[in-house]
């Protein structure tokens, strides 16, 4: 029989040992998990819908063996042979070990790398470009203001439901929590699409309308476009709370165009004057390291948005509000969106943690309801994100769920309903009718 020479035998030991590993690792995981999947390389959930850890068996290299090698014999007089073969075997497996605890201490950080990562847009934006950038801001903040949230519930998580548009590009990510111990219903959606938009949802997507593109369109001309946002509305169970909305957008077109919007909002159903100077407070804070003229020129916004004419009235109290915003630089706008992300729970979650656990009446929570009412009816007729994806529904891109993520679980219509004077709902209203400053 041949011999054996020791260091082939460590060799051949240390090469068993390796592909044990790699089996008992997982080592090959991330393709069975869905991280690659066909053309959704990095992008979890959205081809096969299905999240990590829950591969259908036989999927990818999941569902591989690789046998261990056989140790080769030894023949004739082997002490030193066997002592070799100690010794290799015994580096081998003290480097595998190392290796092995290195993963599995990386492991959590290269899937949140991965996930961070992952890319609705196409393949052939580059990666550097504001599409990107803007997507991942979204995402990042998306992640955060959730883990927030949910720790101010105490009860209540968000659901993931991440979705794409079939043959299209684009996708979401929606993350909706009900029935938590502070809220009744949250909301926070991450949408990415490419369409060509009809010239009627132009209309409702930018305040300027079919000027907005830059050239004469013909009749029936659609425009080619990219846009990306982060939308939320938060409804509260106490009526103390006030509900919340923020939306950031990004839009591109293939003309060359571009501009961002957004805005963050605030609507309670009675007042308390600490409240809207904090919340109001934190946005001209962030306005004012900007530029000291954006604070009052979004704040009034707002106002003027925010109203229903048919009721006379505005939806909540305002905040800040932006719309075709292209007048700085897109690295500066960026920032600017960014900058309004990261104060989403600076103003909010204070004002929630001081009135989640107040007492409140019967009567309290139907004037919530009511005030609720308002809420469904500036969004189903006035509200433009709302309009502009009912709008697309016909194009294939919209996704009905997620346009009417923003409505409440439910809502109230009294007729004829007016608030007693010298109430705290006459107060309030007072507000509604004409806003005020509050810083």
């Amino acid at each position: 029989m041949k011999r054996t020479s020791a260091a082939s035998v460590g060799t051949a030991m240390a090469a068993g040992c390796v592909a044990s590993h790699l089996v008992a690792s997982g080592s090959s995981s991330l393709l069975g998990q869905g991280w690659v999947t066909g053309s959704t390389v990095g992008r979890p959930g959205l081809a096969e819908r299905r999240t990590p850890n829950s591969s259908p068996a036989g999927a990818g290299a999941a569902s591989m063996s690789i046998p261990a090698a056989e140790p080769p014999r030894v023949e004739g007089n082997s002490v030193p042979a066997l002592a070799a073969v100690s010794s290799a075997a015994i580096f081998a497996t003290a480097t595998l070990a190392g290796r092995n605890r290195r993963q599995r201490a990386g492991t959590a950080a290269r899937s949140a790398r991965l996930q961070l990562r992952a890319s609705m847009c196409k393949e052939s934006d580059p990666p550097d470009s504001v599409r990107r950038k803007f997507e991942a801001i979204c995402a990042n903040a998306q992640d955060r203001i959730c883990a927030a949230i949910e720790e101010v519930d105490g009860k209540g998580k968000f659901d993931r439901d991440a979705y794409d548009r079939g043959a299209k590009p684009g996708g979401g990510v929606a993350r909706v929590l009900t029935n938590g111990n502070v809220f009744e219903k949250a909301g926070v959606n991450l949408s990415v699409v490419y369409s060509e938009m009809p010239q009627e949802a132009l209309k409702a997507a930018t305040e300027r309308g079919v000027d907005r593109v830059g050239v004469k369109l013909e009749p029936g001309q659609k425009v080619p476009f990219f846009a990306c946002g982060l939308s939320s509305v938060m409804h509260p169970k106490n009526p103390m709370c006030p509900t919340m909305h923020f939306n950031y957008r990004y839009f591109e077109t293939d003309f060359g165009l571009w501009w961002f919007g957004g805005g963050t909002d605030i609507t309670p159903s009675y007042l308390d004057e600490d409240d809207m100077k904090h919340f109001h407070g934190t946005y001209k804070n962030v306005c004012d390291k900007y530029d000291p003229a954006w604070y009052p020129k979004f704040k009034k916004w707002a106002d003027d948005y925010f109203f229903i004419p048919h009721r006379g009235e505005t939806r909540g109290l305002g905040g800040i509000f932006f719309d075709d915003f292209n007048t700085e630089s897109q690295d500066r706008h960026l920032e600017f969106s960014t900058a309004c992300l990261d104060a989403v729970t600076e103003a909010y979650v204070p004002i929630l943690k001081k009135h989640k656990d107040d007492d409140f009446t019967q009567q309290q929570k139907d004037w919530q309801q009511m005030r609720r009412g308002r809420y469904v009816e500036f969004n189903l007729v006035y509200d433009r994100g709302t309009t502009f994806g009912l709008k697309m529904l016909s194009s294939g891109v919209g996704r009905l769920e997620s346009i009417l993520m923003s409505l409440p679980q439910t809502a109230r219509w009294q007729y004829n309903h007016t608030p007693e004077m010298g109430t705290k709902e006459e107060e309030i209203m007072a507000c509604f009718k004409k806003p005020r400053e509050w810083v």
